[in-house]
């Protein structure tokens, strides 16, 4: 799944449904969407969320699931991505894949003739973001016209927040220390699929927050870039997520954080804890909208 290849129809029927399951107003079927069929979780990089929402919203669909250790399997080491592909397509209905480099799902999407879905790579996390998204509509009632202030750097879970933003007409705008906005491949991508809508970021948080309906951020180092932990916590100490900034943003904003969270460095506890924080909410709309996604991929022609 690239949300780049996503409609703005198709993100909207994608929400719908994933507020549907979780209100439990779905229409009951006689037998689960997915009873019988199997997902595969190959995962390179560690994780708590992404690994039990998947789990959970695929057996709440009837369906099973089995757990694939990045460094066990060898995905490209031990054989290739190419084989690996078409290897697991004959044993699951669908592949979710948390990696480093996107290389390996784009691969895995060539070769791989069963449903791949990105469950986070270096360049975007596509359903974490549609979960955000998610969040944001279930406790403002709205996503048009509403903003979205993303404060951190251009990262995986910004690029994606800003494609699902633009599917479905949320403002966003990406507050970032000089040298760390969004990546120049990304911004010609992202004009060309979404031409006149702006890419906006600012060098001030508290302008780019000013009147946001809500307020994101991320750890201000991602798996992968531990060796520059030391260095990025100087450089975004002024980009922490405090009340001060909060009050930027309009009385009613929503501060989301899509864990986990460093307490003190991008985000002050008083916030994280606090009673605009809906990151609890945020992290369980994870398995709901994983559930519509899987069902919309895996379950198309088993709807009763």
């Amino acid at each position: 799944m690239d949300l780049f290849d996503v409609s703005s129809e198709e993100a909207r029927t994608l929400l719908t449904r994933s507020i549907e399951l979780k209100s439990g107003g779905a229409e009951p079927r006689r037998t689960p969407p997915l009873l019988g069929r199997s997902l595969g979780l190959v995962f390179e990089k560690p994780s708590l969320r992404t690994r039990v929402s998947f789990e959970a919203a695929f057996a709440r669909l009837g369906g099973s699931s089995i757990f694939l250790r990045g460094k066990d399997v060898g995905i490209g080491v031990r054989e290739s991505v190419a084989d690996f592909a078409r290897v697991l397509s004959q044993y699951v209905d669908a592949l979710a894949v948390r990696t480093f480099a996107h290389a390996t799902i784009e691969e895995l999407v060539r070769h791989a003739s069963i449903p791949i879905v990105n469950a986070l790579s270096d360049d975007a996390h596509p359903c974490q973001a549609m979960a955000d998204v998610m969040t944001i509509l279930e406790f403002k009632d709205r996503l048009e016209g509403v903003k979205l202030c993303f404060v951190g750097d251009g990262n995986n879970v910004a690029r994606s927040l800003a494609v699902a933003s633009a599917l479905l007409g949320v403002e966003f705008v990406l507050a970032c220390p000089p040298g760390y906005d969004f990546p120049p491949a990304f911004k010609t991508r992202f004009a060309d699929r979404f031409p006149g809508v702006p890419l906006r970021s600012s060098n001030d948080p508290r302008e780019a927050a000013a009147d946001a309906d809500a307020v994101y951020t991320d750890v201000w180092a991602s798996m992968g870039q531990e060796s520059e932990a030391d260095h990025r916590r100087e450089i975004f100490a002024p980009y922490q997520v405090d009340e001060k900034l909060m009050a930027r943003a309009l009385p009613d904003a929503l501060f989301l954080h899509c864990l986990p969270a460093h307490r003190g460095e991008e985000v002050a506890s008083g916030v994280l804890d606090g009673p605009q924080s809906r990151v609890i909410p945020q992290a369980a709309n994870r398995m709901y909208f994983q559930m519509a996604l899987l069902e919309w991929l895996v379950g198309g022609a088993n709807r009763e």
